[in-house]
């Protein structure tokens, strides 16, 4: 199975690890638009793609055989000086990305010296920049304020209505598309959108127009992962329902097969069963959290619930009322992590 996944940070690790679990022939596409941390002070002293995102892909596709290869990559340096807070990865892949200048080329060579399983692809090879349109940042509720830049977007305390991507222009300049990354895609077997910062990591893919036509136009099977509870800030009280709604908002023409959810956050599964009709999906519920760590998804857990959606025959036509919801384990009841 040839399995592509879209996204950034800790949600694409986690949905690579899942992967793995299914198939050794993985491609992840990731976001290039961070600007703040280690990643962003090497993408404004040094005018490189932010490494940050790409590592931890990197990583998570690794050899276990390289597992000293991998530790060091996520190594942070401590201290005060001009190093502290830099991941050593992070230094590998802006060292590369001078030395071959290709992003394509210089995450072929980090793979192998990681002992990638699969493939790392930037969605474009130029860093980008995310613009976002904002409300409840001031007295009226309904004024809307422009936010730009990806740590600005995630942090904000208003609510995202609506996010743009942009090119290293700036406004008005169209991203392109990394053409790996599209070709991966169009040849895929299972595209994964999700889990991860929705706005910032997940949306910003259907916003590269080559990409947007790829996942539109790809015959692969389309699944999309749902988080775990709301990002604080960028999707405070979001239901998982509003999640698919403003993915849907974004992309009318992109058409899902399945949608995964956590069981426990999924409150009332109805409408999570009407949100994903209408991006063309069957809503799957699991149990793919992690005991005692309610953000985080357990990557076996995941990587079965994903092989159930993937598996299950679609809905026979005129019949999606009494097979769309699939449910692996009972809904529990309880406290509800969605507001």
């Amino acid at each position: 199975m040839r399995a592509v996944a879209l996204g950034g940070g800790r949600g694409l690790h986690v949905t690579l690890t899942a992967l793995r679990r299914l198939t050794d022939d993985v491609t992840a596409v990731v976001t290039v638009a961070d600007d703040g941390g280690s990643s962003g002070r090497l993408r404004r002293e040094l005018g490189l793609l932010p490494p940050g995102d790409l590592r931890k892909a990197m990583v998570a596709l690794a050899a276990p055989e390289a597992a000293l290869w991998s530790e060091l990559f996520q190594h942070r340096f401590g201290g005060t000086g001009a190093l502290a807070g830099h991941a050593i990865g992070n230094l590998v892949l802006a060292g590369l990305f001078e030395r071959l200048g290709d992003p394509v080329a210089v995450l072929a060579e980090a793979g192998r010296l990681l002992g990638v399983r699969g493939r790392v692809l930037p969605m474009c090879t130029e860093p980008l920049q995310i613009e976002a349109d904002v409300t409840g940042l001031d007295d009226d509720e309904d004024v809307s304020r422009r936010i730009r830049g990806q740590v600005a977007v995630a942090t904000t305390p208003g609510r995202v209505q609506r996010i743009r991507l942009f090119g290293p222009g700036g406004p008005g300049t169209v991203p392109k598309g990394c053409p790996e990354a599209v070709d991966a895609v169009l040849g895929a077997d299972v595209v994964l959108l999700g889990p991860g910062s929705w706005f910032t990591s997940v949306l910003p893919h259907l916003l590269v127009p080559e990409l947007h036509d790829a996942l539109v136009r790809t015959a692969a099977r389309k699944v999309v992962v749902l988080n775990l509870v709301p990002q604080p800030g960028e999707t405070a009280g979001f239901s998982p329902e509003l999640h698919l709604d403003v993915l849907r908002g974004h992309a009318p023409d992109l058409r899902v097969d399945a949608v995964v959810a956590d069981t426990g956050a999924v409150p009332v599964p109805d409408r999570l069963v009407r949100a994903a009709a209408a991006l063309g999906a069957t809503a799957h519920l699991a149990a793919v959290g992690v005991d005692g760590a309610p953000d985080r998804h357990d990557p076996v857990a995941l990587a079965a619930a994903i092989d159930r959606a993937l598996h299950r025959p679609p809905d026979p036509p005129g019949e999606p009322s009494s097979r769309t919801l699939h449910t692996a384990v009972e809904i529990r009841g309880g406290e509800e992590p969605w507001r």
